[in-house]
């Protein structure tokens, strides 16, 4: 299922899929830096919840295995979070992001190291992203994780 509405979001989709597991989870984190004062949050409470007992499960972890749980939903790997992850409805999947987010921010989920720069080879796409409206961001970032975890 995809949720992108135009070529050039599908496009963006395509390409953020060929970047390895580290670097699709940093383009999120980054990605989320740069429209977090943009979003408002407005889940049905079910997906809430399901993705709230998801996050929690993730965020009791140590942080190398909240980092290889985020790894596994990215890489599809057939581990209990991935399972549980792709189990979530399209707006439970965001939610979890949403929530693994502010928990890096919070310093409660493992953080991107201070000194992590982006790839060179992500140049072209972060230009492409950031050349998106609001919208179409948020249809890149749906559709990008709703692919994710396990097949």
């Amino acid at each position: 299922m995809t949720f992108t509405t135009d070529d050039k979001t599908k496009q963006s989709v395509q390409q953020f899929r060929r970047f390895d597991v580290d670097t699709q989870l940093a383009l999120l984190w980054f990605g989320y830096l740069d429209i977090k004062d943009q979003l408002t949050p407005a889940n049905q409470t079910s997906a809430q919840d399901t993705a709230g007992a998801l996050y929690d499960q993730i965020k009791a972890m140590p942080q190398e295995q909240q980092l290889q749980a985020q790894r596994d939903i990215a890489a599809n790997a057939d581990t209990n979070v991935s399972r549980a992850y792709k189990a979530l409805s399209s707006s439970g999947k965001i939610d979890v992001w949403l929530r693994l987010a502010q928990g890096i921010e919070e310093g409660v989920v493992i953080q991107v190291p201070s000194s992590y720069e982006l790839p060179s080879q992500t140049n072209d796409f972060v230009k492409s992203i950031k050349g998106l409206d609001f919208e179409q961001r948020i249809d890149f970032t749906r559709s990008a994780l709703f692919e994710m975890g396990a097949k």
